[in-house]
């Protein structure tokens, strides 16, 4: 049966933008927006880089995507409040692109990403986050932030090394290699960095931490190149590890230059050659992808679940919205150097409590890194890898909520601590998109296991219960309570196959039967065709009409004195009376 109310209307774009102006937009309002879009803007310029260098790209793409994927996301998404760009949970998936397929690779993957949101969000799916257990989520993550960590060991330490790879036992390994190669310089910024970055927010001054702590690190860092650069010694800088070229200018550190259209299947894949389109390289980019525009629209909807709590507004999200913006985002984003981007929760967070009012802040935030990246790429350049790495160990630290993974694994039932601790080993030791598969399936699996313990079937006794008195010895009744699906149908149905030998006519109350499935619609046809052969007939009570019409499309009809369907218990025992008077009759 056709259902009338489902719409196939696309849904609305930019919903977060035409929200903040239904409740009214002044000039007040922009005042706030612009000093919340200053702050995270600010925020935003250290956060990017760093991210960036985590997954293995050179820092102005993540940037690029603070700028381009965080305009274009603000304008067209869902949410009012959701600041985008690139983000931690990232850098496990996007790392092993960028060693197999280059930036050129990561750059096609995001643009896939971002036509499979595109279409989540118009296929209806932004309710995605609600399917998601909360043990598969906080293991993932936290195996995240323990990949984030170690990857940034090697530059926190000044360690002389080849590159990382993809496998995070092998990194363990070649890190422990290399601690002979330490450099106490590199050491001492990277500790200073993490000192103020963690006690700067006891003095309660309205200025980012990462900042104040990445400008101690860059002024320690040039003290220390300029004093004893003469003797060799020599603090790693954004400047000294990357170079660019465009358009036949080069330089080092970040292009002081606006970002600009780069086809990205014309860069380089991972052997430095540019890359060639072609099917087979969709093909295999496209696991990848999905797994991005899968964690990409967790971590959105999540956000701005989190968002609408902490806003102080009644207005919510539009999750179908919101997977639309940050689809479109990702799409244009590749095309001007951009990484995968996403809502930022950190940043999100940080843009409520600066009094934003509106998307408008998240435009303004794009429009700040713009100006760094356009005024101070010098400066930027000045910035330690050690200093970066210890923002990232305060990133990957948050991300892990080590305290709520440490109270789950107390106080949650053994079935949910199994999930966590089996989608955390397999995000570290294998890679996420495994980890989330196998968490999905076996909270898939505890979930069948509970509900089917729900469903059970009771023999009633006839002469306790009002509806069914006075029935004979040779018609029995029994309860059916919760739903029959593949989980539970053989097991709810199972004590009707041993009955007593007395019994003619079965009379099954299924008012508590909400729904059924096709293998309990087949185990019920089972069960019929071995009642009818013993030639006992049944008695079905209580199924909703549309139940019904499954059960004679699944071939169980009414059958004359052999099988029927009634309303309610009463009608049932008028019914069973009947029959057994007409088979002691025929006796």
């Amino acid at each position: 049966m056709a259902n009338e109310n489902v719409s196939w209307k696309i849904p609305a774009m930019a919903t977060g933008m035409r929200s903040a102006w239904r409740e009214g937009y002044g000039l007040a309002d922009l005042r706030k927006d612009a000093m919340a879009g200053l702050t995270i803007g600010i925020l935003a310029v250290p956060l990017s880089m760093a991210l960036a260098i985590a997954t293995g790209v050179p820092p102005q793409h993540g940037l690029y995507t603070a700028i381009i994927a965080g305009f274009f996301i603000a304008l067209t998404g869902g949410a009012r409040f959701n600041v985008s760009g690139p983000t931690a949970a990232f850098v496990a998936i996007l790392f092993p692109i960028v060693a197999q397929y280059g930036l050129g690779g990561l750059l096609i993957a995001s643009m896939m990403a971002g036509v499979i949101l595109v279409a989540m969000g118009i296929g209806r799916m932004g309710r995605l986050i609600e399917f998601v257990p909360y043990p598969v989520v906080l293991g993932f993550t936290a195996g995240i932030a323990v990949v984030i960590a170690v990857l940034q060991i090697p530059d926190f330490l000044g360690l002389t090394m080849d590159g990382l790879g993809e496998h995070f036992v092998e990194n363990l390994m070649a890190i422990f290699a290399s601690l002979p190669t330490l450099n106490p310089f590199e050491l001492g910024i990277g500790a200073l960095t993490l000192a103020v970055m963690l006690l700067w927010p006891r003095l309660n001054i309205p200025v980012p931490a990462p900042l104040v702590g990445l400008v101690f690190g860059a002024v320690a860092a040039y003290v220390i190149n300029q004093w004893f650069g003469s003797t060799g010694i020599e603090v790693e800088t954004v400047a000294s590890r990357f170079t660019w070229e465009i358009n036949g200018e080069t330089g080092n550190g970040i292009p002081p230059i606006a970002p600009s259209f780069m086809a990205p299947w014309l860069l380089p894949g991972a052997d430095g050659a540019p890359l060639e389109l072609s099917f087979d390289l969709i093909r295999a980019l496209m696991g990848p992808a999905i797994a991005i525009a899968m964690l990409g629209a967790i971590e959105s909807l999540l956000c701005a679940v989190v968002a609408d709590g902490l806003a102080k507004t009644k207005t919510k999200h539009d999750p179908n919205a919101e997977l639309i913006g940050q689809g479109i985002g990702n799409i244009i984003a590749p095309l001007f150097g951009g990484i995968t981007a996403t809502a930022a929760l950190a940043r999100t967070a940080t843009n409520i409590r600066s009094g934003a009012r509106s998307p408008i802040a998240a435009v303004i935030h794009a429009g700040v890194v713009l100006l760094a990246v356009v005024a101070l790429a010098g400066l930027l350049g000045l910035v330690p890898m050690s200093a970066l790495a210890a923002l990232l160990f305060i990133i990957a630290w948050n991300m892990s909520e080590a305290r709520r993974f440490l109270h789950t694994m107390r106080s949650a039932p053994p079935g949910d601590v199994a999930i966590l601790v089996i989608c955390f080993g397999l995000t570290v030791f294998f890679d996420m998109v495994l980890a989330v598969a196998v968490g999905i399936g076996l909270a898939a699996a505890l979930f069948i296991r509970r509900m089917a313990l729900l469903t059970r079937t009771d023999r009633l006794d006839s002469d306790s219960h009002p509806g069914i008195d006075g029935l004979p010895a040779e018609v029995a009744v029994y309860n059916i309570n919760g739903p029959l699906f593949f989980g539970a149908a053989e097991k709810a149905l199972t004590s009707l196959h041993t009955i007593d030998p007395k019994v003619q006519i079965i009379i099954i109350d299924m008012h508590d039967v909400p729904s059924m499935d096709g293998t309990a619609i087949v185990a019920l046809r089972s069960l019929i065709d071995e009642m009818h052969r013993e030639g006992i007939a049944l008695i079905l009570v209580g199924l909703p009409a549309r139940i019904i019409v499954k059960l004679r499309r699944g071939g169980i009809r009414k059958t004359r004195e052999m099988l029927t369907y009634c309303r309610g218990l009463q009608q049932a025992r008028d019914v069973a009376f009947a029959w057994h008077r007409r088979r002691h009759d025929k006796a």
